[in-house]
Formats: structure tokens, sequence, C-alpha cells
């Protein structure tokens, strides 16, 4: 397996993940929405896609958004999106990509990478802090949903 850095010419590749990710959190199907919105995401430099790759196949994927601190002075990144396929599960593919996003941010001298996940999102949870990830009770998150 390998992890590349996706450009625009993996986005029939990174497409079918990105729907699927998006139907695991119950939204409808709209493959031609999500290419265009991983397509603008790439054209516009505005996010960091790491693809995993099973020879020629495409089995997994993170999307990493960059934000800053201002108290630190430095960059931040947002890992988004994470979703390896089903038939791809419990092969460590996960904690690969991550592993992979985690040496990005060290050498872009990053403050910190962080994440959402359900309470409920149990394997995650469980890789995330396998991976040395906390859950940070330093700030309340509000957010106001439109």
């Amino acid at each position: 397996m390998d992890i590349i850095k996706a450009d625009i010419t993996s986005l029939e590749q990174i497409t079918p993940l990105f729907d699927a990710y998006r139907m695991f959190y119950e939204q409808t199907s709209n493959h031609e929405a999500a290419r265009q919105f991983i397509q603008e995401r790439i054209v516009n430099q505005e996010s960091v896609i790491f693809l995993a790759m099973e020879g020629e196949t495409a089995v997994g994927f993170a999307q990493l958004y960059p934000t800053f601190s201002s108290v630190g002075m430095k960059k931040g990144y947002i890992l988004n999106d994470l979703y390896v396929d089903g038939t791809y599960r419990k092969k460590g593919i996960g904690r690969a990509i991550v592993e992979e996003v985690f040496q990005f941010c060290i050498e872009r001298n990053a403050r910190f990478v962080q994440l959402e996940t359900a309470p409920d999102n149990v394997q995650a949870r469980t890789l995330y802090e396998k991976m040395g990830m906390q859950i940070s009770n330093d700030y309340d998150c509000y957010v106001k949903m439109f």
C-alpha cells in the first residue's frame, strides 16, 4: 500500500470514496456534487488530500484543511475527513493515513492537527487515542449551523 498526496489527476479515484464517506454520515449519495466539491478544493488549493492506494485501487483518504493559531503564531490543520473503504478496514490503512498526516504536519512546523468524531464512533476513537491524540476539554466549542 502507498499513501500519495492527491492532485487533480486523482479526482476520479477520490470521488467515489468521498461520496461513500458522506453516505457513512447519513448523507444522500451525489457523485457529481462530491466530484465538484473535491475538484474545487484541489484547484483552489483549499485542502490537502492523502490517498491510500492498493496497486491502482484507491482504498482510503484523508482531507486536511489549513487553519491558524494566533496564540501560537503557526499554522494548524483540521483533519476533517478520514475514510477507508469497508472491504479494506482492519488492515492498518487508517493508521497509515493518519501517520502520513502527522508527518505532513510536522514537516510544516504546524502547531496542531485536530479532528472531531462522533461519540459513538468507537473504532475511530480507539485509533486516534492509540496514535496519541487526546480529547481536549480546554475550550468549549460553539456551533451555529446554517
